[in-house]
């Protein structure tokens, strides 16, 4: 006598087996896609999940092109460059720090009464989704403030910048001499 399956029975298997398939294949997926986005190796499985891990150039949200610090012997200078956002979503730079300034700032110049001032940047720098955003002289800029010492032609400067998901981004500016904008840095400027 050959052997049948309920009518009833086989739909509800292939239905079964069809979306055991697609879990596993979005289970896949999810794993391959978890583990590009680490910010670390597997030697340290918490540091990956870290919120200030330092981001990957090839998994970072946010991209750093040209940096560059301007040259200084007095006790503040500016870092610019151009950040790219390289998400589908916009995302904001909060803060900073680095390897030769006791305080790190985000900084604009804007138009008060006429003259150009120089202030820190409320709300940070949004960088709008798969967008960039521009820091240059006179304009948008990390502001490097107490140096511990002068920044020369050719020094190299370690900026580091926090977005406000928590991740953050390590980037190498190397010094030049820079006479453009007539920037004056310490003026208007107080110490906090």
């Amino acid at each position: 006598m050959p052997i049948t399956t309920a009518p009833a029975r086989s739909p509800r298997l292939r239905r079964l087996v069809a979306a055991t398939a697609v879990g596993a294949i979005s289970l896949t997926a999810l794993v391959a896609c978890g583990s590009s986005d680490s910010s670390s190796s597997a030697k340290s499985p918490a540091a990956s999940t870290s919120p200030s891990a330092t981001a990957k150039a090839d998994s970072a949200p946010v991209t750093v092109k040209d940096p560059w610090v301007k040259a200084s012997d007095t006790e503040m200078t500016g870092v610019f460059a151009t950040l790219v956002n390289n998400t589908g979503a916009k995302v904001t730079v909060v803060s900073g720090t680095s390897t030769v300034s006791a305080k790190t700032e985000l900084h604009e110049v804007a138009d008060v009464d006429g003259k150009p001032t120089m202030r820190p940047k409320a709300g940070g720098f949004v960088i709008e989704a798969n967008g960039s955003h521009e820091l240059k002289p006179g304009a948008d800029h990390v502001m490097l403030m107490g140096l511990s010492k002068p920044v020369k032609p050719g020094d190299e400067v370690t900026v580091t910048l926090t977005l406000d998901d928590g991740k953050t981004l390590k980037f190498t500016a190397v010094a030049k001499a820079f006479a453009g904008g007539k920037e004056d840095y310490n003026s208007g400027m107080t110490k906090g």
